[in-house]
């Protein structure tokens, strides 16, 4: 099958960026935390990688300016368009399955004649919903903080529509319930434009996440409700997991590459986890991935320990097989300093035996006076999610007759 010319034009410049250098796979992959069969299946068009952070790291490690780096970047972009499967086409909705919407209940407008309405024997004002607070010279609807008749966004048990009440009409009541509900709102209404908070400025560092990482690019393990796919190349397991409906088992491996904005540097603080939900482990089976071992670097490695009642991320010696003989990388605690020239990779291995935990990482950081802390999740925002595999049935793959069977047939273990 021909490859597709993007991915072969990103694959033509990723060489180019390594020619640029002159080191080998390994010497390169050592400094990027990928093993030299990665690397080199970049450079072949073998694989296009998930994301572009490892190719910029190459890129900046190698010497490429920011107009080459540019290029590499809209390159990227192209070939992973090409890599993604066609979205299926939207199925026609059948003309009967559009909902009815019934008109909205008809209330009578108030009589300019009649008297205000009463306040309650309490002596308390009553206080209109948010979504209908009166505003000289605008009817409810008109704009924001109201809810237009039809729109759909009215709470249970109103109508769409509302009640319409005229302000030259609704007296000192409806002037000092619409101070209450301005006061409730945080919003002051004044005249001419209102005043936005000052945001605060943004971190001098960024970062970038990837979390479908394999143990040295070379197996994982994940847990889906019915037989996935066979297994992907290392590359596309995000894709495939998010395909599958899988979710990482028994450990989740996440690199988060940080650099600061510029030349100034940034000090890492310190690194936290924070569990947001707990649960029992979904009752799915076991899927593990094989692929075949290669060499790796593991820097900056942290555990951490999903099923403690506070997880605390701990660094760990390290581990670089890309040499003939391999050789332990002594655990560096923090803090770190970062420039935009400078970068670190942190690996973090989160574990759980019991679990199905859904968490978040927390960096802390110091520059020029400042200090404050990222929250960092999956590439899409969401937090990372890792789930125990006690007890459910394990499956690999046999390549041969290209199905999933039993570990015990397969002759995996674990």
């Amino acid at each position: 099958m021909p490859k597709d010319a993007a991915v072969e034009e990103f694959a033509r410049l990723v060489r180019a960026v390594k020619a640029r250098d002159g080191r080998s796979y390994e010497a390169l992959g050592r400094r990027l935390n990928v093993s030299a069969s990665t690397l080199h299946r970049y450079c072949s068009g073998a694989t296009v990688p998930e994301d572009f952070g490892v190719v910029d790291r190459l890129a900046v490690l190698c010497g490429a300016d920011a107009e080459q780096r540019r290029a590499l970047e809209e390159s990227w972009t192209r070939a992973d368009r090409a890599r993604r499967p066609p979205a299926p086409d939207p199925e026609p909705e059948p003309a009967q399955a559009q909902a009815q919407v019934p008109e909205p209940a008809q209330v009578p407008e108030a009589d300019p004649g009649t008297a205000p309405v009463p306040e309650p024997a309490s002596g308390h004002a009553r206080v209109p919903a948010p979504d209908t607070v009166a505003v000289p010279g605008r009817e409810p609807g008109d704009g924001p903080g109201t809810t237009a008749a039809g729109a759909g966004g009215g709470r249970p048990g109103l109508p769409s529509g509302g009640r319409r009440r005229r302000w030259g009409r609704v007296g000192l009541f409806g002037g000092a319930a619409a101070v209450v509900a301005a006061v409730t709102l945080g919003v002051v209404l004044l005249p001419g434009k209102a005043r936005e908070p000052a945001a605060p400025p943004p971190p001098p560092l960024t970062w970038t996440v990837a979390s479908h990482l394999w143990a040295n690019g070379c197996g994982h393990t994940y847990l889906a409700e019915r037989t996935p796919p066979p297994p992907p190349e290392p590359a596309d397991a995000r894709r495939w997991a998010t395909a599958a409906g899988a979710v990482h088992g028994g450990e989740t491996l996440v690199r988060v590459s940080v650099q600061g904005r510029g030349a100034s540097a940034v000090v890492l603080q310190g690194l936290h986890v924070r569990v947001v939900e707990r649960g029992a482990p979904p009752a799915w089976s076991v899927y593990r991935m094989e692929d075949g071992c290669g060499g790796a670097v593991t820097p900056r490695r942290f555990e951490v320990d999903l099923d403690r009642p506070r997880p605390v991320a701990r660094a760990r010696d390290g581990y670089d097989a890309s040499g003939q003989e391999g050789r332990t990388l002594p655990a560096v605690s923090f803090p770190y300093a970062v420039t935009a020239a400078d970068p670190e990779e942190l690996l973090v291995s989160a574990r759980t035996a019991r679990c199905d935990c859904s968490w978040f990482l927390e960096l802390e950081w110091s520059a020029e006076g400042r200090s404050g802390t990222v929250r960092i999740g999956d590439e899409d925002g969401s937090p990372f999610r890792t789930s125990g595999t006690e007890g459910r049935p394990a499956y690999g793959y046999d390549s041969r007759g290209r199905a999933w069977i039993t570990a015990s047939e397969s002759g995996q273990s674990g």
